[in-house]
């Protein structure tokens, strides 16, 4: 790969008048200020419909898009929706998302826009729709009964439906499909207009040099499409309650670990189905961008099983995890060499570089890791660019860091000279010295997040680990990307040798 940089923004989080980022004219902004700005990546959060807290790691389908992202304008550009219908709507926070107002209100808009794709829908449109439809079967049925369902049983989860249901009796099942047919095709209506927006800004970021990097978690959240219609792939008991969980072992960083509440795989399952849930699920994301980062890496090679009646992560085991095994067959549906990312943080054994690296894997660095007080054992220099390979992404920090300036404002006295020291710096723009510091690396990508290009505080931060309330909620305004800031990232970025086109 020729060396690159790139932001890492969720879509949610751009500007628009609607209470939440969208695949709208604000999305097209940000490609623009991408291209002038030299950057190669646009990274973002899992696209997926969100379930519990709104976080996007926990979606309800690991297939569907989400109906948030859907863009008004654009939907009102179709023909499908009146200019009084984008007039009348409410007046929406343009600092912080607000789930509920925005989704009730976004919810009956795409109503009316149902209704007026059938008023007043061309042939073209119809037949765009109808393909869609026929290429998505496989999924979208599921999901729109799943979806239909749910709101049926007022977005309880799944195993809280009526018995026929939650078990997936086939006669209620048909029964229910046959007088809420409606419904249904709301459902699939709403993700073809996710899809055909999504296609047509991934046109125009690659027409302007700009790759699109999507994520995957490696669990699934238990009130989905996929467990619900696949129950055998999971560790699950006779009523779909999970029966072991995901999460990872106390360590340095929480005495408890992280109990995640992911029902694990059956992974003997799904290998007995050609883990033919992964082949779809790695094609599917990679019709959406152009290289998948995979969260959790580390679980493919040995996963941390907890429990589900235990309160904390402590009294687990480390299961061996599928290995080569999956991805020898992931590589023969998907190519040799399939643009994916590892997220190899935390806790990573040999047996975790063994197959990040046997598969050629780049896998990440995170800069403020680096300068942490860390015991050793944990690899706190690695972080550090003296130490990084040619194969890997250097961040300034993820979406669950704070940002750089809120990091920086909390460190105490010894963490700010090491950093000082090593970046040569006096710590006045320590976000700048962070990116020139990543952009610098060997490292073929380097990537920060939108907040630090921005030199925001805490206040900015995206995801709080640990806490339930007030996460994936930040937005940036228009007006902040006029501070000068994209002429100074496509200097650094010559001066290191990652435009997207070497000729520049």
């Amino acid at each position: 790969m020729h060396r690159t940089s790139g932001i890492l923004l969720h879509p949610t989080s751009l500007p628009s008048p609607f209470g939440i980022g969208d695949l709208g004219p604000g999305a097209y902004r940000f490609v623009d200020f991408l291209a002038a700005a030299g950057q190669g990546l646009w990274q973002m959060l899992p696209l997926g419909p969100t379930g519990y807290h709104d976080s996007p790691y926990q979606c309800t389908s690991a297939f569907a898009g989400n109906p948030l992202l859907i863009s008004p304008q654009r939907l009102l550009e179709a023909g499908w929706l009146d200019p009084e219908d984008l007039e009348r709507a409410p007046s929406f926070s343009a600092d912080r998302v607000e789930y509920e107002a925005v989704g009730a209100w976004k919810r009956a808009l795409l109503e009316r826009a149902r209704r007026g794709f059938e008023a007043r829908a061309s042939a073209a449109q119809r037949a765009a729709y109808a393909a869609f439809c026929e290429n998505h079967c496989d999924w979208l049925e599921d999901f729109a009964l799943y979806n239909g369902l749910k709101a049926f049983h007022e977005q309880r989860p799944w195993t809280q439906w009526a018995r026929d249901y939650a078990l997936r009796d086939p006669g209620a099942l048909a029964r229910w499909a046959a007088a809420h047919g409606e419904v249904l095709a709301l459902q699939r209506f709403v993700q073809f207009c996710f899809f055909e927006q999504w296609q047509a800004l991934r046109d125009y970021a690659r027409a302007r040099g700009v790759r699109l990097i999507g994520d995957i978690p490696i669990f699934v959240a238990h009130d989905s499409s996929e467990v619900w219609t696949h129950p055998h792939w999971f560790e699950l008991d006779a009523e779909g309650e999970p029966t072991v969980i995901a999460g990872v072992p106390p360590d340095y960083f929480s005495e408890t670990g992280q109990r995640w509440g992911n029902p694990l795989y059956r992974w003997s399952a799904l290998a007995a189905d050609d883990y033919a849930f992964w082949v779809a699920r790695l094609r599917q994301v990679l019709e959406l961008v152009d290289l998948v980062r995979i969260d959790h890496f580390r679980g493919f090679a040995g996963y941390w099983e907890i429990p589900a009646d235990e309160p904390t992560a402590v009294n687990g085991r480390w299961v061996a995890g599928p290995g080569m095994k999956l991805f020898g067959v992931l590589q023969e549906a998907l190519g040799d060499d399939p643009p994916l990312i590892a997220e190899d943080l935390g806790v990573i054994t040999e047996d975790v570089e063994a197959l990040r690296d046997g598969l050629g894997l780049p896998g990440m660095a995170i800069l403020q890791f680096g300068f942490e007080d860390i015991p050793e054992g944990f690899g706190r220099s690695y972080f550090l660019p003296h130490h990084h390979r040619r194969r890997q992404a250097v961040y300034t920090g993820t979406h669950d860091n704070n940002t750089l300036r809120g990091w920086w404002d909390s460190r105490d006295e010894s963490v700010r000279r090491h950093a000082r020291v090593y970046l040569n710096t006096d710590g006045h723009e320590i976000h700048w010295d962070f990116i020139r510091c990543a952009l610098g690396s060997v490292a073929e990508m380097a990537l920060f997040p939108m907040q630090d290009v921005l030199g925001l505080g805490a206040e900015a931060c995206m995801n709080r680990p640990g806490t339930a309330e007030g996460n994936w909620e930040w937005r940036f305004r228009e007006e902040m990307l006029e501070t000068g800031s994209a002429e100074r990232l496509r200097a650094l970025s010559r001066l290191f040798g990652r435009l997207p086109h070497p000729e520049d």
